[in-house]
Order: C-alpha cells, then sequence, then structure tokens
C-alpha cells in the first residue's frame, strides 16, 4: 500500500471511530472535509444537504469556506445532474453562468467533482472538491475515494446524529418557511424592538441622571431618541404600506457597509456600545442591500455575543470584501454555539440548550429572521466555532459594482 492510500485509511479509520463513540453530525463531517481535502488534493470542500426543492451547505473548507451556509437551489440543471447522473462526477465551472459559479471562477477555481451521497436510494447530499482552473483530474482513483467519502457521509445520516440539519428524514423539505407577509410581520416586529430599546435606555438615563449630565451629554442623548423615533416612524409607515398594498417593503440599493455599520454601532444601547471593540476598514467597497436591516442584524448579533459571552472580553466587529462579496463578522469569546448546531440555530424558536447560559432568554426567533432578512437581499449567514473559544457570525452580501447585485441570487 503507497504512503498516501495508508494515510487515508488511517485517517478513515480514526474518523469511523470518532462517529461510533457518538460524535454528532457535523464536527463529524467537518473532520471527513479535512480528510477529503487531502486525500484528493483539492484546494476546497463542501457538504451539501439537499432536500427535496431546496438544499443548503452545511460545511465547507479550504478556499470554498466562505460558502458555509449559502442557499442551493436544488432544482437548478447543476443540482439535477448530481441528483440524476453518474454517482461522481467532473463539472466545469465556467460552462456554468450562475453567479456561484462565476465567483469561483473569479478565484481560480474551475472545477468541481460532486460524489451523490444517498441511503438506500434516497438523496441527502453530496461532496464536492473543488481545484484550479487548469486542473483536469478525471482519475479513477480519485473518484473512488469521493464516493467512499460521499458513502461516509450518507453513514451519519443513517446514524441520525444530528443530521439532517434541516427536516426530519433524508430527503424531507427544509422546516417550512413562514409565509411572505407573515415572514414581513415577523421581521418588522423584531426591528421595532430595536428603536424601541435604545429610546428607552436614553430616556431612562435622562429621567435618573438629569441633574448630573453635562448639557452637551443631555443634547446627545435627546438626539438619539429623536433619531430612533423617526425610524419608528419609517417602520411603521413601512408596516402600513404592507398591509395596504401587499407588497414586501423592501427597498435595496447600494450603500456603504462601513458607515452603515458605524452608525449602527453609535444606536446600540450604551452597555453593548461599550462591549464592542471596531476593526472596521477606513474604506471599503459599496455593498448591495437594504441599509436599513444593517443595524437590526448587527443588534441581534451583538445581542446574543454579549448574552452567551459572561466573561469580559470584548466583542468585536470587523469587515472586508473579496471578488464577489462584501462582509463583516461578530466574533465574542463566549460559551459559543455548539458546533453541531451551527445550523440548527437558524431555524425557527431555537435555543440555547440551558445548561450553556443561565441567560438564554428570548423566543429563538433572532437567528432566523436574521438569515432570512440577509437571504432576502441575496447575501447568507453563517455561524462558526471561534479559534481559541467563542463564535464567529459572519455576514455576507453581494457587492454593489456587480452586475448580479441587481437581482440574481448568489
Amino acid at each position: 500500500m503507497d504512503p498516501r492510500s495508508r494515510d487515508l485509511v488511517v485517517r478513515l479509520t480514526a474518523l469511523m471511530e470518532t462517529i461510533n463513540a457518538g460524535e454528532p453530525g457535523l464536527p463529524a463531517l467537518d473532520l471527513l472535509l479535512d480528510l477529503a481535502q487531502d486525500a484528493v488534493g483539492a484546494v476546497g470542500m463542501a457538504a451539501f444537504e439537499l432536500a427535496e426543492n431546496d438544499g443548503r451547505i452545511i460545511a465547507a473548507n479550504g478556499e470554498v469556506a466562505f460558502t458555509l451556509g449559502r442557499r442551493i437551489d436544488a432544482n437548478a440543471p447543476r443540482a439535477m445532474r448530481v441528483r440524476t447522473g453518474e454517482r461522481v462526477q467532473e463539472l466545469l465551472l465556467a460552462e456554468s453562468e450562475t453567479p456561484v459559479s462565476i465567483e469561483l471562477v473569479d478565484l481560480g477555481i474551475g472545477l468541481a467533482v460532486a460524489a451523490r451521497a444517498a441511503i438506500g436510494g434516497e438523496l441527502v447530499g453530496a461532496l464536492a472538491a473543488y481545484y484550479r482552473q487548469d486542473e483536469r483530474r478525471d482519475d479513477p482513483d480519485e473518484h473512488l475515494v469521493m464516493q467512499l467519502l460521499a458513502n461516509t457521509m450518507a453513514h451519519l445520516y443513517r446514524d441520525r446524529t444530528g443530521l439532517p440539519v434541516h427536516g426530519n428524514g433524508p430527503v424531507d423539505p427544509r422546516p417550512a418557511d413562514l409565509p411572505e407577509r407573515e415572514l414581513f410581520m415577523a421581521v418588522t416586529s423584531h426591528e421595532l424592538r430595536t428603536p424601541v430599546t435604545v429610546i428607552k435606555g436614553y430616556a431612562d438615563t435622562l429621567t435618573r441622571h438629569w441633574a448630573v449630565l453635562e448639557e452637551a451629554d443631555r443634547v446627545s442623548a435627546a438626539r438619539v431618541i429623536s433619531q430612533r423615533a423617526s425610524e419608528l416612524a419609517r417602520l411603521v409607515d413601512r408596516l402600513l404600506t404592507t398591509a395596504t398594498v401587499g407588497g414586501p417593503g423592501w427597498s435595496p440599493g447600494r450603500f456603504d457597509l462601513v458607515a452603515a455599520l458605524r452608525q449602527a454601532t453609535f444606536d446600540l444601547p450604551a452597555d453593548l456600545r461599550d462591549r464592542l471593540e471596531l476593526a472596521l476598514p477606513h474604506e471599503l467597497l459599496i455593498a448591495y442591500g437594504e441599509r436599513g436591516s444593517i443595524a437590526t442584524v448587527l443588534t441581534e448579533l451583538v445581542t446574543n455575543a454579549d448574552k452567551y459571552s459572561p466573561g469580559p472580553e470584548k466583542v468585536t466587529l470587523t469587515a472586508g470584501a473579496d471578488q464577489r462579496t462584501i462582509f463583516f463578522r461578530v466574533a465574542d469569546r463566549g460559551v459559543g454555539v455548539p458546533e453541531d448546531q451551527t445550523e440548527t440555530a437558524f431555524h425557527r424558536f431555537w435555543r440555547a440548550r440551558p445548561e450553556d447560559s443561565s441567560r438564554s432568554g428570548g423566543a429563538g426567533l433572532g437567528l432566523y429572521l436574521v438569515r432570512k432578512t440577509i437571504e432576502r437581499q441575496n447575501g447568507w449567514v453563517s455561524l462558526r466555532p471561534r479559534d481559541g473559544g467563542g463564535t464567529v457570525a459572519e455576514v455576507r452580501l453581494p457587492r454593489g459594482d456587480k452586475p448580479y447585485s441587481d437581482g440574481e441570487r448568489l
């Protein structure tokens, strides 16, 4: 046995022992991707969960790690090829006009080798290895390895140890989403809490400490209350418009993400603002989306980070850009979302386990609405464990200078 094959057998055996010892699905899947990347020499790996009409990337590493959490159209031609074609296929990304393929080609990634994962003939997902533009694999041995690893992925679904992430069976659809109007009402109701909380906080400060506050501090507090009252008025107008016309009430466009984040940070309640450490660039490319939603999304993510981080460490806010997207990240050093729940945390009514924190209140709608809000803007959201402890929440939006930002889904 050659050294490479021996290493594969040793690591796969160790992985199976870990799985048999009870390692939950998503952490085991992450280990599988790391093993697969080395075994087939890929620049990155991704695991797709595919339901009847929908799908999502639930694990990713290497140069495609940023795609974690991205939604997949399970009925798109390329997905249908994976469903019904050869069990292992080589897919030339340049032959596809989808925004995802264009983005990967821009990154110099031109080939995907996809292996179907199925249980008893029922598709649960796929494992994909990504390669550079000039690489043509067509290696029967590597195809066998990919099929072996895809079968291992399917084994995780058979055991039902934390998988599937979406739905209750191998090919069940994801949990039903809220209808359009209900979703908008839920998002708007959630948004109302942000300005109300800020107004109450500043009003309480003025009421309790008026005599000791400097004139400049009083004026500043009154200004914030005025700004938030205006925001409330806009939200009410949007709600009334939706109730009257029936439209979704969204007005996407190009905007300065760094400026929006700084404004949203300034408007946070004082305790959250003091906890947050900004590491934002002075300038960043223009984003495309709904600027007005950034404050609500940031408030939710920072509130969660603060809630599950009882220690004194700061919560950090960073931002950046790549060839196709603009992103920002909220990172904490708290108890962290369990690795096997980094996807289910976005389900409606999900709440952290009681033993994780005594402060885990809330109805469990926050992250669900964050994801739905961002996905309506052609973006996506993900959670991942932070090196050294804690959690990183990442939000990605289309760049405003790209043609697909005017409506195509990433």
